[in-house]
């Protein structure tokens, strides 16, 4: 990691920005990058994938609709999604 872990609060401190995550089968797409980062990982520089739509992503090869999918807690409902979460579809075979 070429940034350390110096920090005065709790949480992560490195390569907060970007993240690597591998799938196969299950209706993705074979062979496919989607995304790039500099050449440290450390910034997105194409193609950023926010956390909402990789949710819904998952939720929908898993045969979930990501809009439905809610819980109530202290009345009000959430979900994984947040207001947000869009498939991505060019993930898709």
């Amino acid at each position: 990691t070429p940034m350390g872990e110096v920090r005065d609060t709790i949480g992560r401190n490195h390569h907060i920005d970007s993240a690597t995550v591998w799938m196969a089968g299950g209706g993705v797409k074979a062979g496919y990058t989607l995304g790039e980062t500099d050449e440290l990982g450390f910034n997105p520089i194409s193609d950023p994938v926010p956390v909402h739509d990789l949710h819904a992503t998952i939720l929908h090869l898993l045969g979930l609709d990501h809009e439905r999918l809610t819980y109530r807690f202290k009345g009000r409902d959430f979900r994984l999604t947040d207001v947000s979460g869009e498939v991505l579809e060019k993930l898709l075979v």
